[in-house]
Order: structure tokens, then C-alpha cells, then sequence
């Protein structure tokens, strides 16, 4: 059944779906489509920046819709927020060099992430020496690896924000499958997340290492994230086990691309998932309960 369902050529049907989503409705056809996806999904619009469904050309920019400035107040005490809107798969210290992408289920953190990035790209100190790809993440000593999964249904909000004040060195894309992530999924193929497209964004906080990894999906052949215009996910081929690399560490910028806390980071075309993975002393907590959902700016850990 797994074999059958790799089989099937999501990339080819989310990119069917994208340019079906473009189509520009009538405007009297506007309302009904749009509230029967919003009674389906529970999609609440009245946080929505624009509540009348008239506005929305697609289906496209209703996934995408905007939320009124005041409907997601930003944790200020907190070190890391929520980055989206979603529920929380799984959340802890990586143990091992894996990840669980649901609970009992994970996957190689370094199949999910790629090579490490060599240090000329990442502007903090050299890691100490280890033998695992987990302690060579680890830059400063004391510190753990963390790791946080939030699923993003179709009725959530499709922005993504940043979840820390950070500097964002590096990003590499891998164009992968686009197999749905729903986590009746996630429990029943092995590495879903390492085999899907994902754009895996690395730099530093205050504490060492920082990484957000936006996990496409089934229908979600767009992810795009907002200061990086060479970025174009979902092409008609690739290689199956390729990535690519953009450093945004240049001769004009050598520090890379600062974030605050709450600033718009990207988006998704539907709903998908959101990893973090990152450093963070020993005492750090998160604040969360596994399957709980969770709004952005709401608090995840904090030291």
C-alpha cells in the first residue's frame, strides 16, 4: 500500500490543483465555494484582515487570506513562539540524531536536514568536535538540540512567521514528493518528512543554532518565503535525493538576513508543516501538550 501510494504523481496533481486555484471566479460563484470550504475546514473569518468573500479573486488568495493586525498578539516573555497556526505533532530534546515526525514514528535528522552547512556560511563559532551530526549542530557547550512539529490543516492560516529574534544564513531547498502530511500519514510511511519538498532555512539566535524547515505537501506545491526571490518550489522535474543551496551571506551582507520575533517569514498554498529544530540550554521548557492546537505568537518554550 506504500508502495503504491509513493506511486501515485502528487507533484504532477498539486500542480493541477495550483493552477486550478488561480482561476478567477464570478463573482456570484464567489461566495458559495468559499463558504463551503469555510463550513468543511472550520475556517473562523472573522479574524480574517478581509471578512468579505467577494475580495477573493481564487481560491488562491482565500488560502492565503491575511489576519487582522490584533486577532494574533505575539508572547513578548516568551523565547520562542509558535511560528503558525496548527496542532503540535510532536516536541522535546533530539536524542540520538532523530526526530519524531509523530510519536513512535521519526526520521535521520540529518537525511531531513542535508549535509552540515560549513561555518564560512554560518556566522557563529565552530562546533566543538563530535562524532554524531547532532553534536556538530551544537555550537556551544552545555547545550541540547530541540525540535518542535506543527501541522497545519486546510483551515488554518497559511502564513508562517519567525519564531525568534534570529539571523538566517542559509537556505536549502529539497524539491522531493509532495505526499500528503495529515498525520494518519505521518504514522504509516517511515521519513515522510525527508522524502517531501522542503525548504530548510539555517542560521543562529542567541543561544547557537537555528533552523525552520517549511515542509511541503499535497497540494501544496507552493512555499514561499518572502525575502527570497530565487526560490521556486514544485518545477515539473528534479533529481530524487537533490538539493540546492543559497547562502545569504554575501560580500554586501555578511551577516545574513535578520528576524524579528513575530515578523512574516512565508507562506504556504493550503495547509503543510513546520519544523524547528534548534539549540537551546539545558534548561529550556517547552510550554506545550502533544496534540494540542496552537495559534502564532502563542508561547512554545522559553528558558
Amino acid at each position: 500500500q506504500v508502495a503504491l501510494y509513493k506511486s501515485v504523481p502528487t507533484r504532477l496533481l498539486s500542480r493541477a490543483w495550483g493552477r486550478l486555484n488561480q482561476v478567477e471566479l464570478p463573482t456570484w460563484l464567489r461566495k458559495p465555494v468559499y463558504s463551503l470550504y469555510i463550513w468543511t475546514f472550520g475556517v473562523n473569518m472573522k479574524e480574517a484582515a478581509v471578512e468579505d468573500l467577494h475580495h477573493y479573486r481564487n481560491l488562491s488568495e482565500f488560502f492565503r487570506r491575511k489576519l487582522k493586525p490584533q486577532a494574533r498578539p505575539v508572547c513578548c516573555v516568551c523565547s520562542v513562539i509558535s511560528p503558525s497556526d496548527g496542532k503540535i505533532l510532536n516536541f522535546g530534546q533530539v536524542k540520538n540524531c532523530e526526530v519524531e515526525q509523530v510519536k513512535g514514528v521519526t526520521y535521520s535528522l540529518e537525511s531531513f536536514l542535508g549535509p552540515r552547512i560549513s561555518t564560512e556560511e554560518l556566522h557563529f563559532s565552530q562546533a566543538p568536535p563530535g562524532n554524531s551530526f547532532q553534536q556538530q549542530l551544537v555550537t556551544k557547550e552545555g547545550n541540547e538540540l530541540y525540535h518542535c512539529v506543527i501541522y497545519l490543516a486546510p483551515g488554518d492560516y497559511h502564513c508562517f512567521h519567525s519564531p525568534t529574534d534570529w539571523t538566517v544564513s542559509h537556505r536549502r531547498h529539497f524539491p522531493g514528493s509532495l505526499m500528503s502530511v495529515n498525520p494518519g500519514v505521518a504514522r504509516w510511511i517511515k521519513e515522510l518528512f525527508c522524502h517531501n519538498e522542503r525548504v530548510v532555512l539555517t542560521g543562529d539566535w542567541k543561544h547557537g543554532f537555528f533552523s525552520l524547515t517549511a515542509v511541503g505537501a499535497t497540494n501544496v506545491g507552493s512555499i514561499r518565503i518572502y525575502f527570497d526571490q530565487d526560490l521556486h518550489t514544485n518545477s515539473p522535474s528534479y533529481s530524487k535525493g537533490s538539493y540546492n543551496d543559497f547562502s545569504f551571506i554575501s560580500n554586501n551582507n555578511k551577516e545574513g538576513i535578520p528576524m524579528r520575533k513575530g515578523e512574516h517569514l512565508g507562506e504556504f498554498n493550503l495547509g503543510s508543516t513546520i519544523v524547528l529544530i534548534f539549540e537551546a540550554p539545558k534548561d529550556f521548557k517547552f510550554n506545550l501538550k502533544a496534540g494540542q492546537k496552537i495559534r502564532f505568537g502563542e508561547a512554545l518554550g522559553s528558558l
